[in-house]
This record gives structure tokens, sequence and C-alpha cells, in this order.
């Protein structure tokens, strides 16, 4: 008779790290992250340095404090920076843009218990927090000759219809916005490598995106603008599929992007800001526990109640 070996979970073991993850989501980014310096300048790669350098020393910082184990190597924190410094103008201050990092990695994600123990998307939550506490320097869009140029979707609406870039510029990114999500091509060769490499699946992005085109669509608004106009490109790929603040299932995960989507469209048509697409995930972030309550699968062995 062979031996009975028991142990505690975890039962399956994997090669994949979460530093071999967040390595991924960096190698996707750099497309936007080029793309930000060609149509912005090199103060945006000031503004990234300064993001992910903050974000790093602080998770260390943080940790060291407390006593806990150093978790810098996982990248996860220079992930934070990156994303963080795409959601904000090249014009920030750049005591802002530490402000930010601070507040995503402290507040947010190591308050709560460090990674994998975050309720919401830090970079999403410290965008909020400095839109309350930075509205001017936020919401200024400026290209490296500092003339100034509202969005997309600031002009659509304003009614501003004609202003509104064709569709080649609006792909290409040449126009205001946060320095990560004007070029949906960047974002979209990003987020195919990351498609490829399995590190997340199609079922948030394509939710929230379809989500975002169908309400477009039957609203009578120009669907590839809206598409193409916003962080909604940059939210769905890199934000919605954050693990820790995200359903796990693949109906969660359907439900968190529909979720996401009709969040961003009423926000977008009927609120008082032209972009909804931050709002939106942490909404659905805080109602994620719920999402995954519903979704989640009943195990096999699980027998009928007496």
């Amino acid at each position: 008779m062979r031996k009975l070996i028991s142990s505690v979970s975890p039962h399956i073991y994997s090669s994949l790290t979460t530093q071999r993850v967040m390595l991924d989501v960096i190698i996707a980014l750099l497309p936007a992250a080029v793309a930000s310096v060609i149509i912005f300048g090199l103060r945006s790669l000031l503004v990234i340095g300064v993001c992910v350098a903050v974000c790093v020393f602080s998770e260390w910082g943080f940790e060291k404090i407390c006593k806990k184990e150093n978790t810098i190597m996982d990248l996860s924190a220079v992930v934070t920076g990156i994303l963080l410094a795409f959601n904000l103008p090249v014009s920030i201050p750049l005591w802002q843009a530490a402000f930010g990092s601070v507040v995503a990695i402290v507040m947010v994600k190591q308050l709560f218990g460090g990674i994998g123990q975050n309720f919401a998307n830090p970079a999403i939550t410290a965008r909020i927090i400095m839109m309350t506490a930075f509205s001017g320097t936020m919401t200024t869009w400026t290209f490296p000759d500092a003339v100034s140029s509202a969005t997309p979707l600031a002009l659509m609406a304003k009614g501003k219809i004609s202003e509104i870039p064709d569709y080649l510029t609006l792909l290409l990114g040449n126009h205001g916005g946060c320095l990560g999500e004007t070029c949906t091509l960047a974002l979209l060769l990003g987020g195919a490598y990351l498609l490829i490499r399995r590190t997340i699946t199609w079922h948030t992005p394509v939710a929230f995106i379809g989500t975002v085109a169908l309400m477009s669509l039957l609203c009578g608004k120009d669907v590839l603008a809206q598409l193409l106009s916003g962080g909604l490109v940059l939210g769905a790929l890199f934000m919605a599929t954050d693990y820790s603040s995200t359903p796990a299932e693949k109906w969660g995960k359907v439900i968190f992007g529909v979720g996401c989507g009709l969040v961003t469209v009423l926000i977008r048509f009927w609120g008082n800001f032209p972009e909804g697409v931050s709002f939106s995930i942490l909404l659905m972030n805080i109602l994620t526990p719920y999402i995954s309550r519903l979704t989640r699968q009943k195990p096999l062995t699980g027998g009928a109640k007496p």
C-alpha cells in the first residue's frame, strides 16, 4: 500500500511568477511609452521616471518601516508607476506626480496588505484622488510647444464635432490627452502581446469595449470616435484586467467588463465629466467581491444540503 501524503494548498505549482507577469505588462506598455515621447516630447519620459521611482521607493520605505518582506523585485510597483504616469497629462507638476505615486502605493496598495490584497487598482484610485485635489493641472492638455489642446472627448461633450480629429489621428494619438491613452495603435499592440502570452484573457476587454461600442451605436454617437478617444483602450486592456481587483471567473470578467462599459457611457454621455473610464473601473472594483460570489463555480464534490 502506498504511503498517503497530505499537505496544505497550493497543490498545483506553476513556473509563472508575479515578476514574470509584471515583466510581461511592462513590455506590453513599452510601445505606448515610446509613442508618448514621440507625441509629447521628452518630458513624458521624465513624468514616467518620477512616477516609477517614487512608487518603488514608497514600497521599499513602507515595507522597511513596517518590517515586512521587501517586494520591489516583483516589479508590481514599477507597473503601478507606469500606469499612473499614463493617466497624467505631460504638463503635470512633478511633485504632484510624486504625490499620486505615494497615494497609489501606500494608501491603496500597502495599507490593504500589499500586492494581491488591494481592493482597487492603485493607479486608477490615485488618478481619481489627484483629479479631486489638482483639478486644474489634471485637466490641462498641452503639446511640447505649449499650445493648449482639448481632448477629443471634451470636444464631443461641447458639441464641437467639426474640431474632432479624424480617425487616423485618433488611432495614432497626435492630440491632447494623458500620456499613455492617446496612441490607440500602441496600446493595441501591447494588448495583443498580453493576449498572446496569456497574461490576460479576452473576456473583460472585449466586454468593456464592446459595451461602449453597442451603447454608442444605440445612442447615435460616432462609434469609432468613442472607441479611439480617451482612456477606454488603456483601461480595458491594462487596468480592468488587474488580477487582484477584478473577478477571476470567466463570466465574472464578462460582467465586470459590461459594468465598466455601462458606467463609462453613462458618465460620457450624461455626466459632468467627458470621460468615465477611471470611475467605472473603480466602481466595479468595489463590486468585484459580489460578482465573484455570484459567478463562483461550485465544487464537483459538493453535496446537496440535507
